[in-house]
């Protein structure tokens, strides 16, 4: 039996209606889908996908339990605003998920960035390093990030120095070709093309031009 917080179809509603139709929240949204028998299908391809969702969320959890370098709630905030370039709704969580997956089925292994600080305190100078938390032994070997004035327009882009299996970073690296104080920015870690982590993306972080 469906139940209503108002009159059906008006407000919102939970449950079904004779194996019809289906009312519930996804994600804030209040949705309605057609009612199915629900099924659990085994396919050799279906595990592996479900195992490389498990993976990432043990990840995740490992990430978060970390005594140094946690993934931390700005962590979060930037896998929330990478999120938010999709086409549908998503958590900071879910994203993780999904980059991981995505660099799995292409081959490559996981990883997620951590306790990611930015210090542009110096006029056109920026400090900034991420820590990684890679899958097994793959690490990255290359890498770039990304800036841009819009989470969806990181048109600069700086070499990384990467540290195996523990940073990227820039120190002290003169961006004043492109930052200005004043204006806020964007920025995005992302491996180089054929590197063993690729499609492994960070969040997007925010900071404000000095």
């Amino acid at each position: 039996m469906a139940k209503v917080n108002a009159p059906l179809f008006s407000f919102n509603a939970s449950g079904q209606l004779a194996k019809s139709l289906v009312y519930g929240s996804w994600k804030g949204l209040d949705v309605v889908r057609s009612y199915v028998v629900p099924s659990n299908p085994k396919t050799a391809d279906q595990l592996t996908q479900r195992g490389y969702f498990t993976a990432a969320v043990a990840a995740i959890h490992a990430a978060l339990a970390l005594a140094a370098h946690a993934l931390s709630a700005a962590d979060q905030a930037a896998y929330a605003a990478l999120a938010s370039t999709r086409a549908t709704p998503r958590t900071w969580f879910n994203e993780i998920v999904a980059v991981w997956a995505k660099a799995k089925i292409a081959g490559n292994s996981g990883c997620i960035y951590t306790d990611g600080e930015i210090d542009d305190g110096t006029v056109g100078s920026i400090d900034l390093i991420m820590y990684q938390q890679e899958e097994g032994a793959a690490t990255i070997a290359n890498g770039k990030f990304y800036f841009g004035s819009s989470k969806t327009a990181l048109i600069h882009a700086v070499a990384a120095t990467v540290t195996p299996n523990t940073s990227v970073a820039l120190v002290a690296e003169d961006c004043s070709g492109f930052l200005t104080a004043g204006n806020k920015y964007f920025v995005q870690f992302r491996p180089d093309a054929a590197d063993p982590c690729e499609d492994s993306v960070s969040g997007i972080y925010a900071f404000t031009g000095e």
